[in-house]
């Protein structure tokens, strides 16, 4: 009988080509379709929430297989996650009704962008590969003050690199979050979907108006404008984290679903 399984993977981006595979570079995907080919015994694909670029990483990427591979899941998550190199892990995983789709029946992602704003190098903490230095002081309630014209529902074209095609330029955004601690400033970024680079190009302008470089109605003079050249730059992607995804509150296959 086919299952459907969902896994939680978390990785360290930095030395990936991004989520999706491609032919010559190294992918999360690739990485762990071959880990889970090898453990099937029979050729498997993988359907994820979010294809992250280069360099971002995941403590909560979600994605998708169908397999006849009758381990019990929690073997199946430790025979996955000890064949996987370590820069890559799979946290949790669940027999799902054969509904289920790991991009389509998402309702929401959190992604958390972190500066380490100091004089100091960020490798004095060891934060080199998972923060954007950022040398000058940051004015936080500027920031938020700015932040809060990103919620709703909006036209973010002019907060969008052209990347995948897209229907349509208009996301919804939550909440966004701005907080310290220590030499790290965190830019939480929740919504339902996100247009390619949305959440970098988000951050870069609300670091310009953290600088004092521009006021915080320059956010809601980018969303009217939806003029991408008015925008801060694509913050770097070592700072981005996809921290979780969020589905229909379902019961797995284990409790009678």
């Amino acid at each position: 009988m086919e299952r459907n399984v969902k896994l939680i993977i978390a990785y360290d981006g930095s030395d990936f080509s991004g989520w999706q595979s491609q032919a010559g570079q190294r992918t999360v995907q690739q990485e762990v379709e071959h880990v889970l080919i090898r453990t099937l015994r029979h050729p498997a694909s993988l359907a994820a929430a979010s294809r992250t670029d280069a360099g971002v990483h995941a403590r909560g990427q979600t994605a998708g297989f169908r397999t006849s591979c009758v381990i019990p899941i929690e073997n199946l998550r430790r025979a996955l996650a000890s064949r996987l190199p370590p820069d890559v892990t799979i946290v949790h995983a669940a027999d799902v009704p054969p509904t289920f789709h790991a991009s389509r029946d998402a309702l929401g992602k959190l992604y958390r962008y972190t500066l380490y704003a100091s004089q100091h190098a960020p490798a004095e903490e060891l934060a080199a590969r998972y923060a954007w230095h950022v040398w000058h002081p940051l004015d936080l309630d500027r920031m938020r003050r700015a932040a809060a014209a990103f919620i709703g529902l909006h036209d973010f074209a002019g907060f969008a690199n052209q990347g995948s095609p897209r229907e349509t330029t208009t996301r919804t955004i939550n909440r966004v979050g701005i907080w310290r601690r220590g030499r790290r400033v965190h830019i939480d970024v929740e919504g339902e979907r996100f247009l390619y680079n949305q959440v970098r190009i988000m951050v870069g302008t609300l670091v310009e108006i953290g600088r004092g470089h521009w006021p915080p109605e320059r956010v809601a003079s980018v969303l009217a404008s939806r003029d991408r050249s008015q925008a801060g730059q694509t913050a770097p992607p070592q700072g981005l984290c996809l921290q979780w995804v969020r589905y229909p509150a379902q019961r797995s296959m284990a409790d009678g679903a």
